[in-house]
């Protein structure tokens, strides 16, 4: 008795779709979303209302610039990036940034609504470490 191993054809389409492959992709993208948020809101946890400043193209800054944030909020309370610190320790901050060979640019992120002394004696304490590039973080108006 001879027997056919041969399997019968299907004339039918194959209608079912692989997305194996787009769910691996979404879970990947899903994966450096919830990476990339957190660094990128890190300085907006601290709550400052900046000043407003019309509408203008960007600067390109330099590749090789280095950025610290020093902001005050409304209660006058200082931040160094986004630890907080007294006045008192700022000295020692801003000598040991000045002492790299690359010193950073210093972007002052203060609140519109603090008073104009408390942004002069920060920028005072700035010069007398010889750190002479800084900024000022605004927002921008239509």
């Amino acid at each position: 008795m001879a027997r056919t191993f041969r399997k019968q054809r299907q004339t039918a389409p194959i209608s079912d779709l692989n997305v194996t492959n787009l769910i691996d992709l979404g879970f990947t993208l899903l994966i450096i979303f919830m990476i990339a948020t957190p660094l990128i809101n890190q300085e907006q946890a601290i709550r400052v209302n900046l000043p407003n400043e019309s509408k203008r193209a960007a600067e390109e800054p330099d590749k090789k610039l280095t950025f610290q944030s020093i902001s005050i909020n409304q209660d006058g309370v200082h931040y160094w990036g986004n630890r907080q610190i007294q006045f008192s320790e700022l000295s020692e901050l801003l000598a040991q940034a000045a002492r790299k060979k690359e010193p950073p640019v210093i972007r002052i992120r203060a609140d519109w609504t603090l008073q104009y002394q408390k942004v002069i004696t920060l920028m005072d304490e700035i010069k007398k470490h010889k750190l002479s590039k800084i900024t000022f973080d605004t927002q921008t108006t239509d």
